[in-house]
């Protein structure tokens, strides 16, 4: 099969044949963004030979396009309505005081998105709690002499990543996992605002309050720079947490998002509270079980369904939320039948992999986020998964979770571009930024509307240079033009 393209810009010559747009993507590769940094990319229509493939087996840092994995693979598993599950019980039944003589037990489900605001439909934890509290009430509840235990046991091991670094790790994009999660396992620390440059930022507070947390800020206020440049140090399960960084100088009201040192815990503790503040008195105290207890005898209170599936990979692809992907593995492992360990849902990634033929060659995996920077992936690896998906029974689902140039800061140029030919809505696309990688990766709808997969890794690049965006969004310019010769 032949192919050409057209462009209607001068600055782009006219080619025909795959070979031209293959020369032409690897000419383009000579230039300074590159200095120094490798390079990969293919694109292609599904289940034909690619349209240009340079490097595209050579495993590289992927950063967050590994998430087209992840994502795939729990569609695929789970369906896109599929809804997680967090119960609520007791273990005895209230007497003729409103009495509850025994403990409640709030079942984690692995709900990524319980208590939290950003997929569609969701609600903040308060919300919840207080809903949780309201079925108490029904259920004739007005006193609890026990205490509230989170079942923690769905998920084990490891809650971070084995290969995350030590300045992502107390930061809300690197939030430990667990089963019963809460408010995406993070809160936020908020900044009296510092009007001078360099001066100390005072913390004023934290939202929610999580009992036990101790903050030691040595961020500074930069008035150079209104980026958010503050990070959170401290490891899962530790309460003293240590800024360092710069924040906008004189900016009333600015926060940063942390993660929680104890998600579980934390659900629990805040449970009580909430009840507490709805006339429910809890004797007992707030507790983490490791081991799930016999809930055959126990009286089921109320079942809280998360979010459908599709609305909660809108998330882990469009706003590339760290967290979701993570649990998703761990769900992955669950459904099997394993362990909820993320060793076992890394192996149902590579099991979902094997299954479409993509050769496990080109996959290294430490997390499922991308969030290290040792996975590796190749483009082929990446263009495989999106052909594999574009013969899925949920594509629409997932093409839908992917990004426009609307959506992304980094495609400004190609979303001028586009916008004036209403053309926004035949790009979408993944992208990926760590430190030294800048990625991208999804579909064009060329200018016969036919679909074509592609993905550009770049590594060790020099992290203050980003015009490789430009050279990303300049080859995706080509590929809707390229269009399919007719055999003549």
């Amino acid at each position: 099969m032949k192919y050409f393209y057209t462009f209607i810009f001068l600055f782009f010559p006219l080619f025909s044949g795959a070979q031209d747009l293959q020369t032409d993507v690897q000419a383009r590769l000579n230039t300074p963004a590159l200095q120094g940094a490798w390079w990969a990319g293919e694109a292609g229509f599904a289940g034909e030979e690619p349209l240009f493939s340079i490097r595209a087996e050579q495993r590289m840092a992927p950063a967050s396009t590994l998430k087209l994995i992840t994502s795939a693979a729990a569609l695929e598993t789970f369906g896109p309505d599929y809804r997680f599950e967090t119960r609520l019980y007791a273990n005895a039944a209230p007497d003729e005081n409103a009495t509850l003589a025994g403990d409640l037990y709030v079942r984690g489900g692995g709900d990524p998105a319980l208590g939290s605001l950003r997929p569609k439909g969701g609600e903040d934890a308060a919300t919840v709690l207080t809903r949780w509290a309201k079925k108490l009430k029904q259920a004739g509840i007005r006193r609890v002499c026990g205490n509230i235990y989170a079942d923690d046991s769905l998920f084990e091991g490891l809650s971070v990543g084995r290969k995350v670094n030590w300045e992502n790790m107390g930061n809300y994009y690197a939030a430990p996992v667990s089963a019963l999660a809460i408010a995406d396992n993070s809160f936020r620390i908020y900044f009296d605002a510092q009007p001078l440059h360099g001066r100390l930022a005072r913390v004023s507070g934290m939202k929610p309050q999580v009992p036990g947390v101790q903050i030691t800020s040595f961020a500074t206020a930069d008035a150079l720079n209104r980026k958010d440049n503050t990070y959170v140090y401290a490891a899962p399960g530790q309460y003293q947490l240590t800024l360092y960084g710069t924040l906008p100088a004189g900016l009333q009201g600015f926060s940063v998002a942390a993660a929680l040192p104890e998600p579980a815990l934390f659900a629990v503790q805040y449970f009580k509270q909430i009840l507490q503040e709805n006339g429910i008195t809890v004797d007992g105290q707030a507790k983490v079980l490791s081991a799930a207890p016999d809930y055959q005898n126990m009286r089921l209170l109320y079942t809280q369904y998360s979010v459908p599936l599709k609305d909660i990979l809108y998330v882990v692809n469009k706003r590339s939320f760290n967290f979701y992907a993570e649990m998703l593995a761990r769900n992955l492992a669950v459904h099997a039948g394993e362990k909820g360990t993320m060793e076992n849902g890394l192996k149902q990634l590579e099991k979902w992999l094997r299954s479409k033929n993509i050769p496990l060659q080109d996959v290294v995996l430490y997390d499922a986020s991308g969030l290290s920077r040792d996975n590796m992936l190749s483009a082929r690896a990446l263009t495989g998964t999106l052909n594999a998906m574009a013969q899925s029974p949920y594509f629409e689902t997932y093409y839908n979770t992917l990004a426009t140039p609307n959506d992304r800061g980094d495609l400004l140029v190609l979303r001028r571009f586009l916008a004036p030919q209403k053309r926004i809505e035949n790009v979408r696309v993944k992208g990926g930024t760590i430190d030294g990688v800048k990625a991208l990766a999804g579909y064009v709808k060329n200018a016969d509307g036919k679909l074509i997969s592609f993905a550009f890794i770049a590594n060790n690049l020099d992290h203050k240079n980003e015009s490789v965006f430009r050279l990303h969004e300049n080859i995706i310019k080509l590929l809707l033009e390229t269009r399919e010769e007719p055999n003549r």
